[in-house]
């Protein structure tokens, strides 16, 4: 469904990094992992994911690489963008029992879906852990926000804030029943094979339509077959797919 939704602020959250709250339309029952395809100008649409919902408001955070993000980052309040979604297949929160220990692993923009799922597998009552890796001290964001929710701990490449390291540096597996996890593909090559019983891995990968008919962002399965990232996915088990 495309539509236009409109700009009530943005906020630069860190070096590089944008948060943009738009309001909707109408209110919509959203789930945790999906995104929203942007469009800013005659460029192709952005996939951007869903960082929070409240009412009628939803917020996208994203880093500005190419031109598209920039241009998404300079619109200001009253400023309309051209949306199609929500798309895709989210985190199964609702599937996720009150009584399971659930970690939520991100990296860099991977961070922002993971603070909707939180917020919702918290509001059911499910106990969680955040555990969010960033380059530097000064790209970290939204650390008193998970804050809010349940224990966060933060990492840095460089050492500048929290811990030294990848996230890995602070995961211990055999605390937990389940991993929900979004960053780069390396890091979420490093824990397919985590120890936990149960791993959703959110793939951020580069998308044509959004709807599965362009075979842009297909990723490889373990029987020889592929999937498509923006209608399959994003989100699929770790051991469902070949990164």
């Amino acid at each position: 469904m495309i539509e236009l939704l409109t700009v009530v602020s943005t906020k630069k959250v860190a070096v590089g990094a944008t948060e943009l709250i738009c309001r909707m339309p109408e209110v919509k029952k959203i789930e945790p992992g999906r995104f929203m395809h942007l469009r800013v100008g005659p460029l192709l649409r952005r996939p951007i994911s869903i960082a929070n919902v409240e009412g009628d408001l939803i917020t996208f955070l994203f880093k500005e690489i190419g031109q598209g993000t920039k241009e998404l980052a300079s619109l200001r309040p009253g400023d309309f963008v051209d949306a199609l979604g929500p798309l895709g297949n989210g985190f199964p929160v609702n599937l996720i029992e009150p009584t399971s220990r659930v970690v939520l692993v991100g990296g860099g923009i991977g961070v922002p879906p993971l603070y909707y799922t939180m917020r919702k597998l918290v509001e059911r009552g499910v106990t969680c852990e955040a555990i969010l890796g960033f380059d530097t001290a000064a790209s970290v964001f939204y650390e008193e926000a998970f804050k809010k929710l349940g224990p966060t701990t933060i990492t840095t490449v460089d050492g500048t804030a929290g811990v030294q390291g990848f996230v890995t540096a602070a995961l211990t597996p055999e605390r937990f029943d389940t991993l929900l996890a979004c960053g780069p593909e390396p890091m979420l090559r490093s824990l397919q094979t985590v120890p936990i019983q149960d791993r959703f891995l959110s793939i951020e990968n580069r998308m044509g339509c959004g709807i599965g008919a362009c075979f842009a962002c297909v990723c490889k399965t373990p029987d020889g077959n592929y999937v498509k990232t923006c209608s399959d996915g994003p989100v699929f088990r770790a051991e469902a797919v070949i990164l």
